[in-house]
C-alpha cells in the first residue's frame, strides 16, 4: 500500500529537494514507520534544511507548491506545532503534513522517522547519536485535574447542557482515558488513536461505553464509567509517589450522586 499510493509523491518531493543546496534531508514519520499505512492514511514528511524555514509560512507554502497541486495549506498552531504545514493536494487527493526543521531541531523528536533522502548522512547520523522519546502523561498532573474536570462535567449535566457535557467526555477520552489505556497495553499514549485495533476488546468496550446520548441518564452513566476506567487503570500504572486527592474525589462523587438523584 505504501508503494502504490505514496511513493510517487515522495519521489517528486525528493527530486525537488535535490535541486536546493539548502535542503539536507527528507524523512517519513507516523504510520510509515510501522508500515501501517493504508488508503486512508495521511503522509507525515519531515524536511530538514540548513535555513530555518518554519519562521516564514509564505516560504513554507511556496516550497509545498513545488511538490504538487496544493488545494489548501495552513500551519499547525491549532495542534501546537507551527512548524508543520498541513496540506491537501489534488491529483491524487492526498493529505500531507510537512514538518520543516533544522538539523538542531531534528535532535529533539518523538520517534525515529524513515530517512528517504539526505546529504552526507545528516539525518542518519543524528538518529544514531540520539534517542527519540514519545511524550507520556504526567500522572500527578492528571490526578490534580481529573476530579475538577468530573465536577465540571457534572455541573453541565445538572444545568441541562448535554451537548457541552458530551463534548467534555470526548475531551476526557482524548486526554486521560485513551492515553492511560494505551499505556496499560504497551502502546504509545496517542489519545484515542486506533483504539479500535490497539486495545483489547474489553478495554475498547469500556471506553466505548463513555460515549453518551444527549440525555441526563446516559451522560451520568458515561461519566461514572469514565471514573471507573480512570481509577482502575491509574491504579495499575502509578506508585506511591503519586498523591491521590481522596478528599476531592469523595466530594465530587457525592455531588455526582446528588445530581443523579435530582429530578429534571
Amino acid at each position: 500500500m505504501q508503494d502504490t499510493i505514496f511513493h510517487p509523491f515522495i519521489d517528486k518531493v525528493v527530486a525537488v529537494l535535490e535541486e536546493s543546496p539548502d535542503m539536507l534531508g527528507l524523512a517519513v514519520a507516523g504510520s510509515w514507520i510501522t508500515q501501517e499505512m493504508d488508503a486512508y492514511s495521511d503522509l507525515d514528511l519531515v524536511l530538514v534544511s540548513k535555513t530555518k524555514l518554519s519562521s516564514d509560512p509564505a516560504q513554507m507554502k511556496a516550497i509545498a507548491k513545488r511538490f504538487g497541486n496544493v488545494l489548501s495549506a495552513f500551519t499547525g498552531e491549532h495542534v501546537g506545532e507551527p512548524r508543520v504545514l498541513i496540506c491537501l493536494y489534488n491529483d491524487p487527493l492526498l493529505h500531507v503534513d510537512l514538518k520543516f526543521l533544522t538539523p538542531e531541531e531534528f535532535y529533539q523528536r518523538v520517534e525515529d522517522p524513515v530517512v528517504m533522502w539526505e546529504r552526507e548522512s545528516t539525518l542518519t547520523n543524528i538518529i544514531n547519536q540520539t534517542t527519540s522519546a514519545w511524550p507520556y502523561p504526567d500522572y500527578q498532573w492528571l490526578e490534580d485535574r481529573f476530579w475538577v474536570w468530573i465536577h465540571y462535567a457534572t455541573l453541565k449535566i445538572g444545568r441541562g447542557e448535554y451537548m457541552e457535557a458530551a463534548d467534555f467526555l470526548a475531551f476526557l477520552r482524548m486526554v486521560v482515558l485513551g492515553p492511560l489505556l494505551h499505556i496499560k497495553n504497551g502502546n504509545q499514549p496517542r489519545g484515542v488513536r486506533k483504539v479500535e485495533t490497539k486495545l483489547p476488546a474489553s478495554d475498547f468496550e469500556a471506553l466505548a461505553s463513555t460515549v453518551a446520548d444527549l440525555n441526563k441518564v446516559s451522560l451520568i452513566t458515561a461519566l461514572k464509567k469514565s471514573i471507573s476506567i480512570y481509577e482502575n487503570t491509574l491504579s495499575q500504572l502509578v506508585n506511591s509517589t503519586v498523591h491521590l486527592n481522596h478528599e476531592t474525589e469523595l466530594a465530587v462523587k457525592a455531588y455526582l450522586r446528588l445530581i443523579e438523584e435530582t429530578s429534571t
